[in-house]
């Protein structure tokens, strides 16, 4: 792979021009999993506004996911948010990662942290030089913003004028979580993770409240850990 021109603004650099595409329409296509949160978020219960903000602040697709499910089943909030946070703090080994990578200042580094997802990472990582990483992070990081939260939008009004089962969106919600959490299983450390983590899950179901075997089942997330940062795999949700 060649490396970009830095005395080029990088929309001109036609070395970037083949990771600018591959992060549009990763972008494109990971933004389509957003409406599949709005429909199920609005049939779990939530407002076409309460869903637009948890992902325009939140931004991270496993963790809406998990959240909304848990309040839809009839969680607490405490249950809710416990699996959000622990699905997210990978986020927070995302950005060690990049620390490395992304210039600026304060303003700068914060609107970073909120673009630091999986997809991001991944795709700035796979650069060959700085200046690319950077270029690669923030088309994925604004593309994918933009494309998540108008999905969310749309799946969220469709949701509320429609009744999500009569037309089986309902299957939309499981469905969209699962493909966003399927390219993970490429790895044997993260399949031996699912397995530990579904066992737990099960196992403590029916004498558990609704949410709490999802915190329990982190044990099995533990395995993967060891995992290096500078490699990170596709969830497919930011």
């Amino acid at each position: 792979m060649n490396e970009s021109v830095p005395n080029l603004p990088w929309w001109k650099d036609a070395t970037l021009r083949p990771a600018i595409a591959a992060c549009l329409t990763l972008s494109a296509a990971v933004g389509v999993f957003g409406f599949s949160f709005g429909v199920g978020s609005v049939a779990a219960g939530s407002t076409v506004l309460q869903t637009c903000a948890l992902s325009l602040l939140v931004f991270t697709g496993a963790s809406q996911f998990s959240a909304v499910s848990v309040i839809g089943a009839g969680g607490s909030i405490g249950s809710a948010l416990g699996g959000a946070l622990l699905l997210a703090a990978r986020n927070g080994v995302y950005g060690l990662a990049m620390s490395r990578r992304l210039d600026g200042g304060l303003g700068r580094k914060l609107l970073a942290a909120q673009l630091t997802i999986d997809e991001t990472t991944a795709m700035a990582v796979a650069q060959p030089d700085r200046r690319a990483q950077q270029v690669a992070f923030w088309v994925t990081g604004v593309a994918l913003y933009t494309f998540w939260n108008i999905g969310t939008l749309i799946g969220a009004l469709t949701g509320s004028a429609i009744d999500p089962k009569t037309f089986g969106l309902d299957a939309a919600f499981p469905a969209g979580f699962i493909a966003m959490v399927w390219p993970l299983f490429s790895d044997p450390r993260a399949r031996k993770a699912a397995a530990i983590g579904g066992v737990i899950c099960l196992a403590t179901v029916p004498f558990t409240p609704i949410g709490v075997p999802i915190l329990l089942s982190v044990f099995g997330v533990l395995v993967g850990i060891q995992k290096p940062v500078d490699a990170p795999k596709l969830e497919v949700a930011p």
